[in-house]
């Protein structure tokens, strides 16, 4: 019997058949639609998979694709490597002696993935990162009633957590903050200069999705602040929405669409294929910041403390700076500065949907 391949190799094999049928646009896009209906999936994912492990549901896979056709195993395998991405990698939520466990929104990843890598090195205890949309991590944690430290993307949610009793709400500190701004394709190539060209025809826009991803409630809002939501559905120019912070940047990134109303910082992760186009400060509404506080669930307060500490120390901060992120409200108010900066913003009773 052939040797089962291991999570990751699974995944690998998933995600490289899924871009070799899409191609790389599509197939962002293909991952960001893929969540796109309001369900459970991770309730979901237990209803299909209770009892199994990667391997015996990629077995079972490869077992009934040997009854079908080549067009039907290539669609199964577009779907199985699509639902593979969701299930958690083993180990991933549950750390061992010396390790604990942060659920983060991505707007954060570059940034926790070095300052973990560096706090393990100085105090010997590992940190397991889980990303995500941050309504995402919030129902993860909630419903595994695990995790030492929560860390959204925006103070929306950690408001969220402290009243579902997730988070210790007396340990909530800011880490960095995050500007509001259009990000287009490197040279700008649909010359979009401002928010009210997202509207235009034949302009194609991506947003986090307002339900579960902080990036894209504010896409929302700020659409709604400028009184351009009916605009841009008329126009249907929203062309899907991402399940996290890090698949809204990789839309622009890998040209799946021509802007995305995002954070500032994306083009710092992706140099290269990213432009900024600043709002005007009238039209932001809100500022955001990333805020981090130790879970109700911790089974290692003192650990999680000391990461929590070190995240907003001078070393910890010189991360977050090296890698775009904004490290005051002083330095963030410059490009808003009548705009509120926290707070909590609710989608309205009549909220639709904008993706055509």
């Amino acid at each position: 019997m052939a040797k089962l391949s291991s999570d990751i190799e699974i995944r690998r094999k998933g995600l490289s058949i899924l871009f070799k049928e899409l191609g790389e646009a599509d197939a962002i896009r293909f991952l960001s639609q893929i969540t796109y209906e309001k369900r459970d999936y991770l309730k979901l994912q237990d209803e299909l998979f209770k009892g199994m492990t990667v391997e015996e549901i990629y077995r079972r896979a490869q077992t009934y694709l040997k009854k079908k056709n080549n067009k039907m195993k290539n669609l199964l395998m577009l779907l199985l490597a699509g639902l593979l991405i969701f299930i958690p990698l083993s180990g991933c939520t549950e750390g061992g002696p010396g390790t604990i466990t942060a659920f983060c929104g991505a707007a954060s990843k570059p940034a926790m993935e070095e300052t973990a890598k560096a706090f393990a090195g100085k105090t010997g205890t590992m940190v397991y990162l889980n990303f995500g949309g941050s309504g995402t991590m919030l129902s993860q944690m909630k419903m595994s009633k695990s995790g030492d430290l929560y860390i959204p993307g925006s103070p929306d949610y950690m408001r969220k957590a402290g009243k579902d009793g997730v988070i210790d709400p007396n340990t909530v500190k800011i880490l960095s903050y995050l500007v509001p701004a259009i990000l287009v394709q490197e040279g700008n190539p649909k010359n979009i200069q401002t928010l009210s060209d997202l509207a235009r025809p034949g302009i194609r826009v991506g947003i986090g999705d307002p339900g579960s991803v902080c990036v894209g409630l504010y896409a929302y809002a700020i659409l709604e602040h400028n009184d351009l939501v009916n605009e841009v559905h008329k126009a249907r120019s929203i062309v899907t929405h991402a399940e996290s912070c890090s698949k809204t940047a990789s839309l622009v990134a890998l040209k799946a669409v021509d802007a995305i109303l995002g954070w500032r910082v994306f083009s710092v992760w992706h140099p290269d294929t990213i432009d900024v186009v600043y709002l005007k400060p009238e039209q932001i509404p809100r500022l955001s910041y990333i805020p981090g506080a130790i879970s109700t669930f911790t089974k290692d307060r003192k650990s999680a403390q000391k990461f929590l500490d070190f995240l907003t120390s001078p070393e910890g901060q010189e991360i977050f700076a090296k890698r775009g992120y904004i490290a005051t409200e002083s330095e963030a108010r410059k490009f808003a500065p009548n705009a509120e900066i926290g707070g909590e913003y609710k989608l309205p009773k009549t909220y639709q949907p904008l993706v055509k």
